[in-house]
């Protein structure tokens, strides 16, 4: 491939690989994001290779390896184009009458979505609840794009934003139509990335640097990961326009290790963005030089934060510095430096292309655009949603998500990781944007999004986010270091009912101590779970400790577990499931749970035969009045 040298070659190439292609042809479409490649999407791709060469359809019917197709509950997830006909959790033995479909034109009924309302099956992708109420602006591309193959790229559009950027626009254009759009940093916070171009720009200093984050370490979060895998050349053709408008040729990728896909598939887009003269000298013939340099993280949480990130890439411990002056303006190498996340550069050609009004146009006055989340958790249809902002959580969760699992209540929302908060039933009619959550006292964050219900101790949560930031702190700080340590144990205490009500006060006043006085976000952000789990759940913590009871039966020392007699048919499974010998009976007798013994691991409960329900779990210390302490006569024959 000849280096492309004016942007009339790279949309002469455009127009070569359109017409090459034949959209009416039948393509297999097969998710290859990380889920799905562990559900053994790979083998899969070989199978159906196999069966159209088997077939002769090889020349007839493409197939494509794409990036992450966001259902990742219903993985493997396979697509047909044009036809938008979608199967999902598609086994290795299904490809020869998938295969046999799409040459005749039929449906495979039985591998196609149904609405669990209405019980009927929807074939077309869009139609789809958990697509339909999407807008993905960002992911959309994911599923026509092969992300070893450049071409794809080209093919919808890419890297056409790069050429109107560096062929008819000056950087302070680029600067003002990116401000305009009012796009925020997708990554945590929602600093306007406008504002903060300007600021690299205008200070002080050669070179300036741009920077990607890619180092998401947030629990349940997988967005940038999925974009970085499935559209790589989105993130650097979103890099390079920001480079050209803030006057930066060296832009780096922190890219954590733990993602080997989106490492390769990034190094490899590099390599081919080289190859077409995209990256590197004298860009498209303007003048305009760019290189990228990717460093692979080591997967610190701390890491993220960008003074931290800044310092790992400079060879030393990841560790957040004093922001008395912001990296924007002496951040890598004490140099200007702008960092944005993955989402936050995927915007930018799409802003470039349609224009910053058309970008206004969606989600809220104060938060533009779409924001993917990672929606997990105690929900039917887990996956990444990219949604207008503005959206409901409600909408999110039931609409898209398809409702709480197995019929159970919905008790709160989680929004932001562990930087987020807690948001309770109550509001989730609030518009997901910046400033909404942020008046709830949880954020937007990176994305995360869990969905809890009834069956969740909020206190229990509170101990895990802590427990989690505190692993991850660097220990820099004292007030991160030692204030988390003395939140965990109180909040232990409380699980174990051994703490008093006046120590729920000195966790708010430790909580306020971080927030004002840690060095980095992680340490100020760190009670943010807490809090609004006290702001919102105060009374069950307060059950905790007043009458020793966890009311979601989750904390161990709080719940006790036992045999109904009257269920009781004393079939002993549960005798020989208990590791800690805490079960007794014998034939045709009850058999009843020595308190001391128990270890609360809740095997009995499991195996214990449904249609028996014998063995309860109680909140408290004690098992209901009446409960046999030594086995009795069975009172019903095992049927």
């Amino acid at each position: 491939m000849n280096r492309l040298d004016s942007p009339g070659a790279l949309a002469s190439l455009r127009q070569r690989i359109i017409e090459q292609r034949k959209h009416d042809k039948p393509c297999i479409s097969i998710c290859g994001g990380t889920g799905c490649l562990a559900l053994g999407a790979g083998k899969l791709g070989e199978l159906f290779i196999a069966e159209l060469a088997a077939q002769g359809l090889s020349d007839s019917i493409d197939i494509r390896h794409t990036g992450c197709h966001g259902f990742c509950e219903k993985g493997t997830v396979v697509v047909i184009h044009p036809s938008d006909v979608c199967y999902l959790q598609v086994q290795p033995t299904d490809v020869p009458e998938v295969v046999a479909a799409v040459k005749s034109g039929n449906i495979v009924e039985r591998l196609l979505f149904t609405d669990p309302a209405t019980g009927e099956k929807i074939a077309k992708q869009s139609d789809i609840p958990f697509y339909r109420y999407q807008y993905r602006l960002v992911l959309g591309d994911n599923q026509r794009i092969d992300p070893k193959n450049i071409e794809d790229y080209l093919a919808v559009g890419g890297y056409k934003a790069l050429s109107k950027v560096v062929s008819g626009m000056t950087p302070d254009q680029v600067l003002s139509e990116v401000e305009q759009a009012q796009l925020r940093g997708r990554g945590g916070a929602g600093f306007p990335a406008g504002k903060k171009w300007f600021t690299t720009k205008n200070a002080p200093g050669e070179p300036k640097y741009v920077i990607v984050n890619c180092d998401e370490g947030d629990p349940g979060a997988f967005m940038d990961r999925s974009v970085m895998e499935g559209n790589p050349h989105c993130v650097l053709e979103g890099l390079m326009i920001g480079a050209y408008a803030i006057g930066s040729h060296e832009g780096y990728v922190y890219v954590r290790a733990e993602y080997p896909l989106a490492v390769t598939n990034l190094f490899r887009a590099i390599a081919q963005a080289e190859e077409y003269g995209l990256l590197g000298k004298n860009i498209l013939g303007s003048g305009f030089d760019f290189t990228v340099k990717v460093h692979q993280g080591a997967g610190a949480f701390v890491s993220g934060e960008s003074s931290a990130l800044m310092t790992a890439i400079e060879g030393r411990v990841g560790e957040p510095r004093p922001k008395y002056i912001r990296t924007a303006v002496r951040g890598l190498w004490n140099k200007p430096s702008n960092l944005n996340n993955v989402e936050t550069w995927a915007n930018v050609p799409q802003i470039i292309n349609r224009g910053a009004e058309w970008f206004k146009s969606i989600g809220t006055s104060g938060s533009s655009g779409t924001k993917i989340f990672a929606l997990v958790g105690k929900v039917n249809n887990t996956g990444l949603v990219e949604v207008p902002m503005g959206t409901t959580l409600k909408d999110i969760v039931f609409k898209i998500g398809g409702g709480v699992r197995d019929g159970k209540k919905l008790k709160a929302v989680q929004t932001g990781g562990p930087s987020g908060g807690c948001i309770p039933v109550e509001y989730m009619d609030t518009p997901v944007d910046f400033d909404e959550l942020d008046k709830l006292g949880s954020m937007v964050g990176s994305g995360g999004m869990i969905v809890l219900d009834e069956e969740t101790c909020m206190v229990d949560l509170a101990k895990y986010f802590l427990t989690f930031l505190a692993d991850e702190s660097c220990g820099k700080c004292l007030p991160c270091r030692e204030g988390l340590k003395q939140m965990i144990d109180i909040v232990t205490r409380i699980t174990r009912g051994e703490a008093e009500m006046e120590e729920l006060d000195t966790l708010e006043e430790l909580a306020e101590t971080l927030k004002d006085a840690c060095l980095c976000a992680l340490g100020q952000t760190a009670a943010n779970p807490l809090l609004t789990t006290l702001r919102y759940f105060r009374p069950e913590y307060e059950t905790h400790i007043r009458d020793k009871k966890c009311p979601a039966g989750i904390c161990p020392d709080l719940v006790t577990f036992y045999i109904d007699a009257d269920k009781c048919k004393a079939c002993s499974l549960c005798i020989r499931t208990c590791a800690s010998s805490a079960i007794v009976g014998s034939k045709q007798m009850v058999h009843v749970i020595e308190q001391s013994k128990c270890i609360k691991c809740g095997a009995c409960v499991d195996i214990c035969p449904p249609k028996f329900g014998a063995i309860l779990k109680v909140p408290g210390r004690n098992a209901p009045e009446g409960t046999p302490k030594e086995p009795i006569k069975v009172r019903h024959k095992v049927k």
